[in-house]
């Protein structure tokens, strides 16, 4: 049976297979193996360099794995019949940084890519936009500027421009790194609604109470390896690996 049959016989929308990434001698993925059903919010935590944001990148296809293979829907996606515009159409990412055009309100932000990508209509992205913004809190803001907005208001517009490309799997990079401590939740509650609402989610995040209530499966990486994966109350409550109790000692004592 090949990946690909394999892959799509255990329902997994999103698969990789013994994924390799090296930036000259130094190796940050090394043989990367996960499966992401439709549905599940997978979280992904360890330790900084463990390989956590290229394993996101690669994913997405912003970094190529040099060996390996990710299949998406079913189909190998990192081989010369990969489709990169299709992944990313499909496949949305919400970054640790904004990335807002600081010259677009809101709205013009979030329904630029449907406009321009996919060649919609001019009324019906501002449609979907304003309804994207509802949906994530900032009805009353469809019209200011990211200069105007707070860390955890860009980064709801950063998740709702995302969705505007109506993706099957969203990607999270710590999406809640650079916000102030009282600006993480409305940012989480966001995401949690997504889970909530069936969206297939790959998560990097140092949240371990979002990963403990939310996670469907959580993986601990460190040195370019999946150290330990299972459901989070056996990885984060009770986990069997030395290095991942090493790890959550840290973290959750903070």
């Amino acid at each position: 049976m090949s990946t690909e049959e394999t892959t799509r016989g255990n329902g997994a929308i999103l698969g990789l297979r013994g994924v390799k990434k090296s930036f000259g001698s130094l190796t940050v993925l090394d043989g990367i193996d996960m499966d992401v059903r439709k549905g599940e919010v997978v979280c992904v935590i360890g330790p900084s360099g463990s390989g956590k944001s290229t394993l996101l990148r690669c994913v997405n296809l912003l970094e190529p794995p040099d060996e390996g293979q990710i299949l998406f829907e079913g189909k190998e996606i990192t081989s010369s019949r990969g489709d990169v515009d299709y992944v990313r159409q499909r496949v949305g990412m919400v970054f640790q940084n904004f990335n807002l055009f600081p010259n677009m309100s809101a709205i013009e932000n979030v329904k630029l890519a449907p406009r321009m990508v996919l060649g919609r209509g001019e009324s019906d992205c501002r449609d979907r936009a304003r309804e994207l913004l509802e949906r994530v809190g900032l009805a009353e803001k469809v019209d200011e500027y990211p200069e105007r907005l707070s860390g955890g208001q860009q980064q709801r517009v950063a998740i709702a421009r995302a969705l505007a490309m109506d993706p099957q799997v969203m990607l999270f990079h710590e999406v809640t790194s650079a916000l102030d401590p009282e600006l993480v939740k409305e940012v989480l509650d966001v995401m949690r609604e997504l889970a909530g609402e069936g969206m297939t989610m790959l998560v990097v995040t140092h949240e371990m109470g979002f990963a403990k209530e939310v996670g469907s499966k959580v993986a601990f990486m460190d040195g370019g390896k999946i150290v330990e994966e299972g459901p989070p109350d056996k990885v984060i409550e009770d986990p069997q690996m030395d290095r991942t109790k090493q790890f959550l000692g840290l973290v959750l004592e903070r």
